[in-house]
């Protein structure tokens, strides 16, 4: 159990360390001597030590889990303790490196292989009616 409590004490320190915090919030659980309840998506990112743009994908992918039922585009928020449980969890941590290690294989091959109808930077011109028509 005190390891658990040198564990939430290093990501009070580092949570307050990364100026992310705000002051009265890293008083108020420093008091407390325990991280909140539930994260953010973001906070969740930090716990997880994976960069913000990999969340979206973990989210996706239901990997962490969000309690109840939020909507697709709304904040999410994660249960402190099951994502602490989770980092003991090698299978799981392997899936979820898996995950982003495979969206983002997606997201470059699209990008190297652009589809015939757009264009490479990815904009659309309009048509010149003119141009089509031969002139007329």
């Amino acid at each position: 159990m005190q390891i658990m409590a040198v564990k939430t004490c290093s990501l009070l320190v580092a949570w307050r360390d990364g100026c992310c915090v705000k002051e009265d919030q890293h008083r108020f659980m420093s008091l407390l001597g325990q991280l909140p309840a539930r994260l953010t998506s973001e906070q969740t990112g930090w716990v997880l030590n994976c960069q913000p743009h990999d969340l979206p994908a973990l989210i996706s992918a239901r990997l962490p889990k969000p309690p109840g039922n939020p909507a697709q585009n709304g904040s999410k928020f994660f249960c402190t303790s099951d994502i602490l449980e989770l980092l003991k969890d090698r299978s799981w941590l392997t899936k979820m490196t898996n995950t982003i290690n495979q969206h983002w294989q997606r997201q470059n091959s699209r990008k190297k292989s652009p589809s015939l109808n757009v264009p490479e930077n990815g904009r659309f011109c309009p048509l010149d009616l003119a141009e089509v028509n031969g002139g007329h």
